[in-house]
């Protein structure tokens, strides 16, 4: 059974036990804590608290964000499973924590379908595949023509192994039919520096990271990576648009509880955090992290939550990575 169809059932199910005494006493009558499986201060924080201190001011009650980072956002998200489902425990779904940490890790102590129930997608953050000024390509479908021409494959950096933009990179190349050297580092930020420095021809990076370089001319973006232009570059054709056709990477983040929680709930939580996401001030804050805003209801984010499970999954697993 996919995540569609678990959590929903699962949400459905749990309902007439919990809804009818919870919506009596007025749901929610404390506060509900929101877990955020990583850091304080990174871009998950970021749009976690973006939209949800617009979603205690409609809800009428706080929700208090708990950072609990780990053994890439597992260890948080296991937390946030194993809460009751009652509606005062909700996680930032993520797709490094629901798509990919399932297939790298053993046992991350969760399985997203049996584990959750989906709130609602909140939207997606594409990168942008850029390059040295040194290399003599100024669009994704001169890098193909080179890269296949070259006797060695081209190094490219990532943020760390498994990340979403080391795996953008063996996509790309799986795709695009060219080879590529993946070279890891500790972080979006050294790894923006040896691109910068030339010991590295190429990487995918998030947008708002890059962009200064870009605008400057340090760097040249080639392509976004998502399906649609991102509004931060909306000018720069995407990758697909430039000869890979379906290539669609994108960090993607959502809200959900654990499973069990009544469907009641999760619909009333869908509600609020859509109408914080029709807010300019939501939208322009989440803008300038390079976040595209994707409301939609709890169905239609637990099908996108498959899609993207189905993708990374697949890809991890054919590359047999392994977390350490």
């Amino acid at each position: 059974m996919n995540f569609s169809r678990r959590s929903v059932v699962a949400g459905v199910a749990a309902a007439p036990l919990f809804s009818k005494n919870l919506f009596a006493a007025g749901y929610p009558e404390k506060p509900i804590t929101l877990i955020v499986p990583f850091p304080p201060g990174g871009s998950t924080t970021v749009v976690a608290r973006s939209v949800s201190d617009k979603m205690a001011d409609t809800l009428g009650q706080s929700i208090v964000v708990e950072n609990r980072g780990g053994a890439g956002g597992t260890i948080g998200t296991r937390s946030a499973a194993k809460a009751a489902p009652d509606g005062y425990t909700i996680v930032l779904s993520y797709t490094g924590t629901f798509a990919i940490g399932p297939a790298m890790y053993a046992d991350p102590g969760y399985d997203p379908p049996k584990s959750f129930v989906p709130i609602g997608m909140i939207g997606a953050a594409p990168s942008v595949l850029v390059v040295h000024p040194s290399l003599p390509v100024h669009s994704v479908k001169e890098l193909i023509e080179f890269a296949k021409k070259e006797p060695q494959p081209l190094q490219y950096g990532s943020p760390g192994l498994g990340t979403v933009n080391h795996l953008a990179g063996e996509l790309f190349a799986s795709e695009a039919g060219i080879k590529l050297a993946h070279i890891p580092y500790k972080g979006n930020g050294p790894a923006l520096t040896d691109l910068l420095g030339g010991h590295i021809k190429m990487m995918f990076v998030p947008i708002p990271v890059a962009i200064g370089n870009v605008n400057s001319g340090n760097i040249r973006a080639l392509g976004t990576s998502s399906a649609k232009r991102s509004s931060l570059l909306p000018d720069l054709a995407t990758v697909a648009e430039q000869g890979v056709p379906g290539f669609d990477v994108a960090l993607r983040y959502g809200f959900a509880a654990p499973a069990g929680t009544p469907q009641p709930i999760i619909d009333q939580l869908n509600k609020m955090l859509n109408g914080a996401l029709a807010l300019d001030e939501v939208k322009k804050r989440l803008a300038t992290d390079g976040v595209d805003v994707l409301p939609g209801t709890p169905q239609e984010y637990a099908a996108d939550l498959d899609r993207d499970e189905k993708k990374w999954g697949a890809l991890v697993r054919k590359l047999g990575l392994k977390a350490k």
